[in-house]
């Protein structure tokens, strides 16, 4: 595995423009056939997976009648019901925010502070979340969706989704330090493995870090295991999504390239 003590390419900053204009998002199916158990999915009632075991229980009716059949199409047009009740899919949103210190990422909070939705709440009129999280203090990149299957996807440990962040530190790292993070550290609920550490700033201050694990503050944690404070957390790339064109604060839609990407 490469070591670079150099990466302008992937931990050089971007330039504060305007937001980009927002491209079209992609239809749960309004306008052509789509599969039973994503069209139930996109109507919010659970997960294509648990989809599948209402089709098979025959607890799904189409313009009346069971369907029992997995890769059974939804024309436009038909009614699907769950219980007695029609199915409406929803518009699928793709939101990308470039998160500014200060707000929690939840969707509320009962002490009444700022949340990552309040940021996002005119971006759709869907009901969107965000997909993981960045604490209070961490900046940078959150993805919101109304996509579960994207959202367990991105977020599930198989898939080691990449994320880049800039770090900055309280004091200059050693080279030992510095070496042995590279080498792996063995923290307390496991090993974590870095892909790619770089030192970004004459200081060493500032420190360019590529990793794969989604540990709840895994890249603090880390440091603080060395004895340093971290003054400043932001992620840059998440999934190979960037901040491109993205000031702090601001959010923007998905472009077709990048959903297709993710997907």
């Amino acid at each position: 595995m490469q070591r670079k003590q150099n990466s302008k390419k992937k931990f050089g900053t971007n330039k504060p423009q305007n937001t980009p204009e927002s491209s079209p998002q992609k239809s749960a199916g309004f306008d052509e056939p789509v599969r039973l158990n994503r069209y139930i999915a996109n109507s919010g009632v659970c997960s294509r997976r648990e989809a599948d075991k209402l089709i098979e229980a025959g607890e799904i009716k189409v313009d009346g009648e069971v369907i029992k059949e997995m890769g059974y199409k939804v024309q436009p047009g038909q009614v699907v019901k769950y219980n007695g009740m029609a199915l409406n899919p929803e518009t699928l949103q793709y939101i990308l925010l470039n998160k500014p210190k200060g707000f929690i990422t939840t969707t509320s909070d009962p002490k009444g502070r700022r949340t990552v939705m309040d940021l996002v709440k005119n971006a759709c009129p869907e009901q969107i979340f965000p997909v993981g999280r960045l604490d209070r203090a961490t900046t940078g990149l959150l993805l919101f969706t109304n996509d579960g299957d994207l959202a367990r996807k991105l977020t599930h440990p198989s898939k080691q989704i990449l994320k880049v962040y800039q770090v900055t530190l309280d004091q200059p790292i050693t080279q030992a330090d510095f070496d042995e993070i590279v080498n792996g550290v063995k923290l307390e609920d496991g090993l974590v493995e870095v892909n790619d550490l770089a030192i970004v700033s004459s200081d060493k201050k500032n420190i360019g870090i590529e990793i794969h694990i989604g540990k709840n503050r895994i890249v603090r944690r880390l440091f603080e295991h060395f004895g340093y404070k971290v003054e400043k957390l932001d992620r840059v790339v998440f999934a190979g999504l960037t901040k491109k064109d993205l000031p702090r604060g601001k959010w923007r839609t998905l472009t077709d390239k990048e959903l297709r990407g993710l997907k």
